[in-house]
Protein backbone atom coordinates (compact mmCIF):
# COMPACT_ATOMS: atom_id res chain seq x y z
CA UNK A 1 0.00 0.00 0.00
CA UNK A 2 1.47 3.43 -0.90
CA UNK A 3 1.94 6.33 1.40
CA UNK A 4 -0.30 9.08 1.17
CA UNK A 5 1.27 13.08 0.78
CA UNK A 6 0.89 14.19 4.17
CA UNK A 7 0.16 17.66 2.54
CA UNK A 8 -2.23 16.93 -0.48
CA UNK A 9 -3.22 13.60 1.00
CA UNK A 10 -2.87 12.00 -2.63
CA UNK A 11 -0.76 8.34 -2.81
CA UNK A 12 2.50 9.07 -4.67
CA UNK A 13 3.41 6.74 -7.68
CA UNK A 14 5.98 3.88 -7.28
CA UNK A 15 9.48 4.93 -7.77
CA UNK A 16 12.26 3.01 -9.79
CA UNK A 17 11.23 3.98 -13.35
CA UNK A 18 13.81 6.89 -13.41
CA UNK A 19 16.64 4.37 -12.83
CA UNK A 20 15.45 1.85 -15.69
CA UNK A 21 14.87 4.53 -18.04
CA UNK A 22 18.50 5.77 -17.06
CA UNK A 23 19.59 2.37 -17.22
CA UNK A 24 18.26 2.30 -20.95
CA UNK A 25 19.77 5.49 -22.20
CA UNK A 26 23.02 4.59 -20.48
CA UNK A 27 22.70 1.32 -22.88
CA UNK A 28 21.60 2.99 -26.11
CA UNK A 29 24.92 5.39 -25.54
CA UNK A 30 27.39 2.43 -25.13
CA UNK A 31 25.90 0.75 -28.41
CA UNK A 32 26.60 4.02 -30.43
CA UNK A 33 29.79 4.21 -28.83
CA UNK A 34 30.28 0.44 -29.73
CA UNK A 35 29.38 0.97 -33.64
CA UNK A 36 31.38 4.14 -33.98
CA UNK A 37 34.75 2.46 -32.21
CA UNK A 38 35.67 0.82 -35.46
CA UNK A 39 35.01 3.71 -37.32
CA UNK A 40 37.16 6.05 -35.28
CA UNK A 41 39.78 3.92 -35.21
CA UNK A 42 39.90 3.14 -39.32
CA UNK A 43 40.34 7.06 -39.28
CA UNK A 44 43.24 7.47 -36.89
CA UNK A 45 44.85 4.94 -38.64
CA UNK A 46 44.07 6.44 -41.85
CA UNK A 47 45.54 9.91 -40.56
CA UNK A 48 48.98 8.33 -38.89
CA UNK A 49 49.54 6.90 -42.28
CA UNK A 50 49.25 10.00 -44.18
CA UNK A 51 51.35 11.81 -41.35
CA UNK A 52 53.91 8.78 -41.91
CA UNK A 53 54.03 9.42 -45.49
CA UNK A 54 54.17 13.33 -45.31
CA UNK A 55 56.93 13.18 -43.10
CA UNK A 56 58.92 10.13 -44.33
CA UNK A 57 59.12 12.55 -47.73
CA UNK A 58 60.17 15.38 -45.30
CA UNK A 59 63.18 13.51 -44.61
CA UNK A 60 63.59 12.05 -47.99
CA UNK A 61 63.94 15.53 -49.50
CA UNK A 62 66.29 16.79 -46.34
CA UNK A 63 68.44 14.14 -46.87
CA UNK A 64 68.68 14.93 -50.60
CA UNK A 65 69.65 18.62 -49.95
CA UNK A 66 72.13 17.84 -47.75
CA UNK A 67 73.74 15.38 -50.31
CA UNK A 68 73.34 18.56 -52.95
CA UNK A 69 74.76 21.29 -51.07
CA UNK A 70 77.78 19.22 -49.65
CA UNK A 71 80.82 21.26 -50.27
CA UNK A 72 83.51 20.52 -52.60
CA UNK A 73 83.23 17.50 -55.39
CA UNK A 74 82.32 14.92 -53.05
CA UNK A 75 78.50 14.67 -52.20
CA UNK A 76 77.89 12.40 -48.93
CA UNK A 77 74.64 11.71 -46.80
CA UNK A 78 74.86 12.13 -43.16
CA UNK A 79 75.81 10.53 -40.77
CA UNK A 80 73.18 10.77 -38.16
CA UNK A 81 69.66 12.27 -38.70
CA UNK A 82 71.00 15.14 -35.96
CA UNK A 83 73.03 16.69 -38.84
CA UNK A 84 70.02 17.72 -40.70
CA UNK A 85 69.16 19.92 -38.21
CA UNK A 86 72.30 22.02 -37.80
CA UNK A 87 75.01 21.33 -40.78
CA UNK A 88 78.29 21.98 -39.16
CA UNK A 89 79.86 21.93 -42.50
CA UNK A 90 78.94 25.44 -43.05
CA UNK A 91 80.22 28.65 -41.27
CA UNK A 92 76.79 30.11 -41.23
CA UNK A 93 73.64 28.69 -40.14
CA UNK A 94 72.22 25.68 -42.11
CA UNK A 95 69.37 23.62 -41.50
CA UNK A 96 67.49 21.06 -43.63
CA UNK A 97 65.05 19.84 -41.38
CA UNK A 98 63.11 22.03 -38.45
CA UNK A 99 63.42 19.62 -36.19
CA UNK A 100 63.38 15.74 -35.98
CA UNK A 101 60.11 14.02 -36.56
CA UNK A 102 58.95 10.94 -34.35
CA UNK A 103 57.32 7.92 -36.20
CA UNK A 104 54.10 8.83 -36.42
CA UNK A 105 52.91 5.17 -36.06
CA UNK A 106 55.11 4.35 -33.14
CA UNK A 107 56.47 7.23 -31.72
CA UNK A 108 58.41 4.99 -29.33
CA UNK A 109 60.51 3.69 -32.10
CA UNK A 110 63.23 5.40 -33.77
CA UNK A 111 63.62 5.98 -37.38
CA UNK A 112 65.19 2.87 -39.08
CA UNK A 113 67.85 4.01 -41.83
CA UNK A 114 68.82 3.35 -44.49
CA UNK A 115 72.66 3.73 -45.07
CA UNK A 116 75.29 3.89 -48.31
CA UNK A 117 78.55 2.39 -48.71
CA UNK A 118 80.24 5.22 -46.84
CA UNK A 119 78.13 4.89 -43.52
CA UNK A 120 75.96 8.06 -45.00
CA UNK A 121 71.97 7.63 -43.93
CA UNK A 122 70.21 8.07 -47.56
CA UNK A 123 66.96 7.00 -46.29
CA UNK A 124 64.61 6.38 -43.41
CA UNK A 125 61.57 3.61 -42.78
CA UNK A 126 59.47 3.25 -40.02
CA UNK A 127 59.71 0.11 -37.93
CA UNK A 128 56.21 -0.91 -37.95
CA UNK A 129 55.07 -3.96 -38.92
CA UNK A 130 51.28 -3.21 -39.24
CA UNK A 131 49.64 -3.70 -42.87
CA UNK A 132 49.83 -0.30 -44.44
CA UNK A 133 46.39 0.43 -45.72
CA UNK A 134 47.14 2.11 -48.73
CA UNK A 135 47.67 -0.57 -51.47
CA UNK A 136 49.70 -0.36 -54.69
CA UNK A 137 52.39 1.89 -55.65
CA UNK A 138 52.78 5.64 -54.10
CA UNK A 139 54.17 8.17 -56.48
CA UNK A 140 54.88 11.41 -55.44
CA UNK A 141 57.40 14.15 -56.90
CA UNK A 142 60.53 12.50 -56.97
CA UNK A 143 59.30 9.36 -54.23
CA UNK A 144 57.86 6.22 -55.64
CA UNK A 145 57.10 3.87 -52.96
CA UNK A 146 56.57 0.46 -54.45
CA UNK A 147 53.52 -1.78 -53.15
CA UNK A 148 54.09 -3.03 -49.65
CA UNK A 149 52.45 -5.03 -47.19
CA UNK A 150 54.31 -3.98 -44.12
CA UNK A 151 54.96 -0.42 -43.02
CA UNK A 152 58.43 -0.84 -42.53
CA UNK A 153 59.15 -1.64 -46.56
CA UNK A 154 58.32 1.68 -47.41
CA UNK A 155 61.51 3.45 -47.57
CA UNK A 156 62.09 7.23 -48.00
CA UNK A 157 65.17 7.23 -49.73
CA UNK A 158 66.29 10.40 -51.05
CA UNK A 159 65.77 10.78 -54.97
CA UNK A 160 69.53 10.12 -57.15
CA UNK A 161 71.99 13.80 -57.74
CA UNK A 162 70.43 14.33 -61.56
Amino acid sequence: MHRGDRKTGRCSPPGGYTLVAMLLVLALVALGLAAAGPAWAHYVRREREQELLHIGRLYAQALAHYRDVSPGSAKQFPRSLDALLLDARFIGVMRHLRRLYADPLDPRQPWGTVRDTEGGIRGVYSQSTAAPLAQGALVFDHLTLPPAGRYCEWQFIASPAP
